[in-house]
């Protein structure tokens, strides 16, 4: 994995965890989370994405 693709995983990580707090606290829905995590997916291309689910 290239240092590129390395800062491209901790980035979604860091958008996963903050839309997970997004969900928990009742600010977004599940459709929503979902919606967004699929446009992060797109964004920053995570190779590891399966795994994080």
């Amino acid at each position: 994995m290239t240092k590129e693709q390395s800062v491209k995983e901790v980035e979604y990580k860091m958008a996963l965890k903050l839309l997970k707090i997004l969900l928990s606290r009742g600010i977004i829905t599940e459709e929503e989370y979902i919606e967004i995590d699929e446009l992060n997916r797109q964004t920053f291309s995570p190779q590891l994405a399966k795994v994080y689910v």
